[in-house]
C-alpha cells in the first residue's frame, strides 16, 4: 500500500527556511535532526496524518561522497516546496512501477526512525523532482507519532510541471491520492494547501 508521507521543503539555511515556513503557517517546528548519510540536517511540522519537513545541507557534516537528496547540491534558495514522499509496504516492489532514474535504495536512521529510501545517484528525482521520493519505514516508530500536532491538514498539492500528462501516467501507477493535482505549466512548480482553525494558508 502506498500513501503520502510527508512534503520536502528545502533551504540553503535552515534556521532562515524554518523561519520564513513558520512565518508563512503561523506555527512552530518541532522535532527534527542530522542525517550523516546525507549531510543534511531538518525540522518538522506534524499534519495529522504526514508531516513537513524543512531541510537543508548540514554545514557541520563530513563529506558524504555522494550528491545528496532532493537535488540539495544544487539547490539555492532560502525555502522553497521541491519535493514530495510516498510512503510503501515494499520499496523493492513499488520502485518497479517507478519511472527509470528512480535510485538504489538506502539503509537509513535519524535517532529512533528506520528506514529505507531510494536515492537518485544525481540527487534528482524523475521530472525534474516533481515524482515523488519512495520510502519504506521499517520498525513501529514514525516521525508523526513524535510531533506536537500543528492542527494544519493538507488539502492540495499541486504540481505543475511541462510534461504533466507522462508525470500523471507514471504518478497513476504509484500513488491515488485525490490531494494531489497534477496541472500543464511552462516549468516546474509546487505549492501546497493546509487548511487549520483560521482558514487555509498556502506554501510553496
Amino acid at each position: 500500500m502506498q500513501s503520502l508521507d510527508h512534503l520536502a521543503f528545502s533551504a540553503k539555511v535552515l534556521s532562515e527556511g524554518v523561519a520564513l515556513a513558520e512565518r508563512g503557517l503561523d506555527r512552530a517546528f518541532a522535532g527534527g535532526g542530522k542525517h550523516p548519510t546525507m549531510g543534511t540536517h531538518n525540522r518538522l511540522l506534524g499534519l495529522g496524518d504526514l508531516y513537513l519537513e524543512v531541510i537543508a545541507i548540514d554545514p557541520d557534516a563530513a563529506p558524504v561522497g555522494r550528491a545528496r537528496w532532493f537535488d540539495l547540491d544544487r539547490f539555492d534558495h532560502p525555502l522553497r516546496l521541491t519535493n514530495w514522499v510516498v510512503r510503501c509496504d515494499d520499496l523493492d516492489e513499488a520502485l518497479a512501477l517507478c519511472p527509470p532514474g528512480m535510485g538504489a535504495p538506502l539503509q537509513l536512521e535519524r535517532g529512533p526512525f528506520r528506514w529505507r529510501m531510494a536515492v537518485p545517484e544525481n540527487g534528482q528525482l524523475p521530472f525534474e523532482g516533481c515524482f515523488p521520493a519512495l520510502i519504506e519505514w521499517q520498525g513501529p516508530a514514525h516521525p508523526t507519532q513524535a510531533l506536537p500536532d500543528s492542527g494544519l491538514r493538507l488539502t492540495r498539492l499541486e504540481i505543475a510541471h511541462p510534461h504533466a500528462d507522462e508525470l500523471q501516467q507514471a504518478l497513476n501507477r504509484v500513488l491515488q491520492d485525490p490531494r494531489v493535482s497534477i496541472t500543464q505549466g511552462p516549468q516546474k512548480h509546487m505549492a501546497a494547501r493546509f487548511d487549520g482553525p483560521g482558514g487555509a494558508l498556502w506554501l510553496g
